[in-house]
Parts: C-alpha cells; sequence; structure tokens
C-alpha cells in the first residue's frame, strides 16, 4: 500500500480541525477541490472514510480521529528531524543544551566547561528557557539535551540520572506545623499548595508530596493553591500564609527568610536531577556529553545531593 507524504497529512489535519472543507482550503491557500481529491485518495487508500460528509460541513468517523492523532505525531516528528538535521550538518556543528534559570544552568555551565577541554567536543549553545518547556524542546528537535527535574515525563527521551535530593516543607511561620521538628506526607493532606502553568494531575500530587500510593498521605487529594509562575513567587505565597509548599533542599538553603520556616518530611519522594536527549541513536558529541556530565557528579556531587535516595 501506497504510504502518505507530508503534504496529504497536512491536507487531512487542516479539514481535520476545521471540520469545513472551505475553511480548510482557505487555510491550506488552495481551492477546495485539490483537497477533496486528496482526501478521497486517502479514504480508498485505507479502505475507510475519514469523514462524515454533510453539504459542506463534516465530522470525523473513528479512523479519522485515530489519524488525526497520529498525524500530529508524523508532522511534529518530521519538524524535529529537520530541525536536528540543519544543525547536524552546519559548517561548525553545535549542541544545544537547555536548562531552566537557576541552578539547572549553573550546573549546565559546569559541564559544558568540563565538556569543552576534552577532545571531540562540539561547541555547547546553552538555551535558558522557561519552566517545564524543556522536554518539548528535546521532542521537537530545537535542543539536543536537557537538564530536566522531577517530575517530568520519559515518554521518547534517553535520561542519565545525576542527582537527588530531599524536599522540604516551606510552612509559614505561624501554621500549626511551623513549630514542628519533622513531618511526614500524612501532615500535608487537605493544606493548599501552590499550582503552576500547565499542572497535571501528576506534578499536582508530586508538589504536594501525595505522588507515592504506598505512603500515609498517598491517598489524598492536593488542595490548589494560588497560581505560581517561578521559586521567587512560590516563596513569597508562603510568606503570605496562602500555602504549604514542598522544595528541594537547595531552595530552602538559597532562600532563608523570617516568614518562612522549612521542615524536613520524612517519606517525600526526592528531587531528582537528570541529563536528557532524544531516543534513538545519539551523536558520539552528545554521549560524550553524557559521559562528562556523569562523571563530573559522580566525582563532585553538588552539596544538598542524597545517595540512596528511592
Amino acid at each position: 500500500m501506497q504510504e502518505f507524504d507530508l503534504r496529504e497529512l497536512r491536507y487531512f489535519l487542516a479539514a481535520a480541525e476545521e471540520l469545513n472543507l472551505s475553511r480548510a482550503a482557505e487555510r491550506l491557500g488552495i481551492s477546495q477541490p485539490p483537497l477533496s481529491r486528496a482526501i478521497r485518495r486517502m479514504e480508498r487508500r485505507l479502505g475507510a472514510p475519514l469523514f462524515h460528509r454533510r453539504h459542506n460541513t463534516i465530522r470525523l468517523t473513528p479512523a479519522g480521529d485515530t489519524l488525526r492523532s497520529e498525524a500530529h505525531k508524523v508532522l511534529e516528528a518530521a519538524a524535529a528531524a529537520s530541525r536536528r538535521t540543519r544543525r547536524a550538518g552546519a559548517a561548525a556543528p553545535a549542541l544545544t543544551v537547555t536548562a531552566a534559570p537557576g541552578r539547572s544552568t549553573e550546573c549546565l555551565r559546569r559541564i559544558a566547561e568540563a565538556y569543552a577541554a576534552l577532545p571531540g567536543a562540539a561547541r555547547t549553545d546553552i538555551a535558558v528557557t522557561g519552566y517545564r518547556t524543556q522536554a518539548a524542546a528535546l521532542r521537537s528537535g530545537e535542543a539536543d539535551l536537557a537538564m530536566l527535574s522531577t517530575p517530568f515525563d520519559p515518554a521518547e527521551l534517553c535520561v542519565q540520572p545525576l542527582c537527588a535530593e530531599e524536599r522540604v516543607a516551606a510552612v509559614p511561620v505561624g501554621h500549626r506545623l511551623a513549630g514542628r521538628s519533622g513531618l511526614r506526607c500524612a501532615d500535608l493532606v487537605g493544606e493548599p499548595f501552590p499550582s503552576w502553568p500547565g499542572d497535571t494531575e501528576a506534578s499536582r500530587r508530586y508538589w504536594s508530596g501525595q505522588d507515592r500510593s504506598g505512603s500515609a498521605g498517598g491517598t489524598g487529594a492536593a488542595v490548589q493553591g494560588p497560581l505560581v509562575h517561578d521559586l521567587s513567587q512560590l516563596i513569597e505565597v508562603v510568606g503570605l500564609g496562602q500555602a504549604l509548599a514542598l522544595v528541594p533542599r537547595h531552595v530552602a538553603r538559597a532562600n532563608p527568610r523570617p516568614d518562612v520556616v522549612y521542615i524536613p518530611v520524612a517519606d517525600a519522594s526526592p528531587y531528582r536531577t537528570v541529563l536528557a536527549w532524544p531516543e534513538g541513536p545519539a551523536e558520539p558529541t552528545v554521549e560524550l556529553f553524557v559521559r562528562t556530565a556523569a562523571d563530573l557528579f559522580a566525582a563532585d556531587p553538588p552539596p544538598t545531593a542524597v545517595t540512596g535516595a528511592t
């Protein structure tokens, strides 16, 4: 059976998203007849209709709904492959490595400096990007490697663990828990925790200490607190008494405040930092960068890193 080409998939996707052939043709910059013919050809190859048609309005069949999801993946993968190929074919190939601002960028700078001194190293470009955008940059082909921290989705990625550290509860100084010397996740159930843009159920449970099904607090639902966009705002929200937060120990060390106390949480899952790259065969320059990072963290881990964290 003849496979679809990218142009046909773009035609189909426009129709699937607009659910109107006239609007889809206008969006594509073509007349409607070529669009209709392309979709008919695809249906003949598949042996199944992609749309239910009624006048100029259409709706997806089950087969069409499946192809819509798959077409997105194919077109995104093709665009990512094009970006990676252009970078690899540049006169002076470089590695683009991305991280969030703060400690991740500092760690990445250390790795890049050690890597640059090695034979076979490529030029390294560090891209500082926004909250939780690093994995998407890998999948889209905009970056070759990324520093990621939990929670993250490992789908389609290879990861090299670098370090883990304990998380502590950031508690307003006047809160009922503020005088405790230690806490467990069960103590945090029912408390409000800040929310982040693009939160998922899994990330909400992680940041509220309810992500471990075996822990005493693992069945509690996270109470949504104020929306925050960075760590500075998160600590301010805690200081104002609007929420509690679970933060990595390095964040607590960097943000001492008279209105916030930091308390160990014995059974909270650790905060893990990894170096990630797209799954599949890796370029030698990527492999060398990953080995450099692993060796560097093994020899000189961050001061807040812990061993044996699970």
